[in-house]
């Protein structure tokens, strides 16, 4: 709530916001998944949505609902008041290719997709395996992926897709989108991330801590503000980055032994996360390491000049902000689409390592410390920081005033303003 708050705060006045009301799931078990949640979290809020438009449109001139990726069952609304409806598309231009390319996907095959013998081809992208693709369709006998493709179905009726990425990042991508008959307008409007964080930065642990550290010498890691780690593959993280050598901030959670995105639609566990590291770790790395409990100020970790990769779980929001922020990385996915993230940052971008897991489903030590230090000081990571320089220049102007994302963000808003007419 506090970061949201933030981000309303910041907003323009021209800009007003309408807060509807928090939507119970009491109701549901507590291993329902968070597909289900969030639609849910929709569905049930259409009445009072319709309500809000009712109130609106006696004062207002309604043009155009933008909707999430999950928000497409609010079309009907839209549709009831004649306005545009769009749908902002939070992370790849790959991403939204598969889900377009789904229906026809599941035609097409009859197994699991992560039985596929060859790796899926989406038009203009990197070659993708089945057992890399989004985490909701990775079980086909769940509700969730039969709730995926009803959501896909009404896909064509949206007046356009905004998609937060740009046209030199995804090019090959972009265009098959473009070019694909049967298929709403795409736009380009990327990369969109915070500019900074909510009060307090100046006076960060982080930062002072920073400032003391050589140019491109430390290591971030972070699993963004939903990621979790087993207890086990948290130790191992720890031995890695005593064993490796390198300089490090490092954002620990409790651990949780179910789900990689356990803090979403909960509350961050309530336990001291430094209770569950190995014993005398904060002891032994406290010339080298920065350890802190859940939070850190992220964009302004990425912008300072000692910081040199990011180990990150390849969320889009932090991944754009590596991206915008010229830092390679080290991909760790744990769920959602964050396996396609990887693909798209490793095999296609080359910016960043992807680690490996062995038979338990772990990241060993040893191969934690060799990502670390390869990326740090090594030869292939020069390779990535260079290249990740290019796309930072490449991000930096498709959102400047004459750049490509800029261009498309206007078109879609003269549409706007004709329909307004």
């Amino acid at each position: 709530m506090k970061h949201q708050k933030t981000i309303l705060e910041a907003l323009p006045d021209a800009i007003s916001s309408i807060f509807l009301p928090p939507v119970s799931f009491d109701d549901l078990p507590e291993d329902t998944k968070i597909e289900t949640r969030i639609a849910l979290s929709l569905t049930r809020s259409l009445p009072v949505l319709r309500d809000s438009f009712k109130v609106l449109a006696e004062s207002t001139r309604l043009v155009a609902l933008v909707v999430d990726l999950f928000g497409v069952e609010a079309f009907d609304v839209a549709k009831e008041f004649g306005v545009l409806s769009y749908i902002f598309f939070p992370t790849t231009a790959m991403v939204l290719s598969l889900i377009l390319y789904l229906p026809e996907l599941d035609e097409k095959f009859s197994c699991e997709y992560r039985d596929l013998p060859e790796p899926v081809k989406l038009p203009g992208c990197v070659p993708v395996h089945g057992s890399d693709l989004i985490d909701p369709i990775q079980d086909r006998k769940n509700e969730v992926y039969k709730g995926v493709l009803h959501c896909i179905k009404q896909y064509p009726l949206a007046a356009g897709i905004m998609v937060n990425s740009f046209m030199d990042l995804e090019p090959g991508a972009f265009k098959a989108l473009k070019e694909g008959e049967g298929k709403p307008p795409v736009y380009p409007v990327g990369p969109l991330i915070q500019s900074g964080s909510d009060g307090g930065v100046d006076e960060s642990e982080c930062l002072r801590w920073l400032d003391k550290q050589p140019n491109e010498s430390v290591l971030y890691i972070s699993f963004g503000s939903g990621g979790t780690l087993s207890h086990e593959q948290l130790n191992e993280l720890a031995l890695g980055l005593e064993m490796c050598g390198q300089r490090f901030i490092w954002v620990v959670r409790s651990p949780h032994e179910k789900a990689a995105n356990s803090t979403y639609f909960s509350v961050h566990s309530m336990k001291d996360p430094f209770d569950f590291l190995p014993k005398g770790f904060l002891e032994r790395t406290k010339e080298m390491g920065l350890v802190v409990p859940s939070w850190a100020p992220q964009i302004q970790v990425l912008s300072h000049g000692s910081t040199g990769g990011f180990v990150t779980h390849c969320g889009w929001n932090s991944t754009l902000e590596s991206i915008v922020h010229g830092i390679p990385m080290i991909a760790w996915p744990l769920y959602a689409e964050q396996r396609m993230n990887a693909v798209l940052l490793a095999d296609d971008l080359k910016v960043a390592l992807r680690v490996k897991v062995n038979d338990k489903g772990l990241v060993g030590h040893k191969e934690i410390a060799n990502y670390a230090r390869g990326l740090i000081e090594g030869e292939e990571g020069k390779l990535l920081r260079n290249k990740i320089k290019e796309l930072n220049e490449a991000a930096g102007k498709a959102s400047s005033q004459e750049g490509s994302s800029t261009k498309s963000l206007a078109e879609v808003t003269q549409l706007w303003k004709r329909h307004q007419k």
